[in-house]
């Protein structure tokens, strides 16, 4: 099976983009192992999928160093190789100013949204740096809160900016070793994570507004055209968002 199909990682696997994500990979032949914290959730993408046979379901804690090395363990010994990890397991913490936040609910955060992402590129980066043929692609899920924070988003945005750093890291010590490492930056995706966008979020002036939102398969397609690209060309940074979104210019 490994001779005959790419080999993915997605964390996060069970809703939102990670779900879209590895159905779309799935529809495309690809081998997936699904990551989360979870397992019926893993399940019923795998179901959904028709392509089961090629899956491997895998409860994770991005956040456990143990359980991430278990996670690629498992990969290794399935599949015999990797070729890309969607980096994609994130939390958000509800809307709160900084001085009302909790050390708990920053290292939270911190520990889903950065070190998780950490954990799992350093074992997806020895992985692809040891296998035979060499390489392979990570692609991070960033967010538009990579450039621009929301009101009262302190440990959320600080991580997605932390993860551009990641990123431009690993591209850089990636090339003698053929892994590219790119970043996905997505605004206002249909999923149940940003479903208050359509009943009004708080905006920076102030009012609370309704905002545009865009299909998840549209970021599945996206995130499909990074994985496909040979591993001597790379999209770095992709930004894909709904059209009319408050993002671009003063709002």
């Amino acid at each position: 099976m490994a001779d005959h199909h790419r080999i993915a990682i997605v964390t996060g696997a069970g809703t939102g983009i990670g779900k879209a994500a590895t159905l779309a990979l799935l529809r495309n032949g690809y081998c997936v192992a699904l990551a989360g914290r979870r397992r019926e959730p893993l399940e019923q993408t795998a179901a959904e999928s028709g392509g089961a046979a090629r899956t491997l379901i895998v409860p994770t804690d991005v956040s456990d160093a143990g359980s991430v090395q278990a996670l690629f363990a498992a990969v290794g010994a399935r599949f015999g190789r990797l070729d890309l990890l969607f980096n994609n397991a994130g939390i958000f913490v509800p809307g709160i100013e900084i001085d009302a936040l909790s050390v708990e609910q920053w290292q939270a955060v911190v520990d889903i949204n950065l070190t998780g992402s950490f954990l799992c590129a350093r074992e997806a980066f020895r992985m692809m740096k040891a296998q035979d043929p060499r390489g392979g692609r990570i692609i991070n899920n960033g967010s538009i809160s990579a450039h621009a924070p929301r009101p009262y988003s302190t440990a959320y945005t600080t991580t997605k900016h932390a993860i551009t750093g990641l990123t431009k890291s690993i591209a850089l010590d990636g090339r003698r070793y053929d892994i590219a490492c790119s970043q996905i930056d997505i605004g206002n995706a249909r999923t149940e994570l940003a479903a208050p966008m359509a009943k009004g979020v708080p905006q920076a002036n102030g009012q609370i507004a309704v905002e545009p939102m865009m299909d998840l398969e549209h970021v599945a397609s996206a995130v499909l055209y990074m994985a496909g690209l040979p591993l001597d060309t790379n999209v770095q940074f992709m930004t894909i968002m709904a059209t009319k979104m408050p993002f671009v210019g003063r709002g």
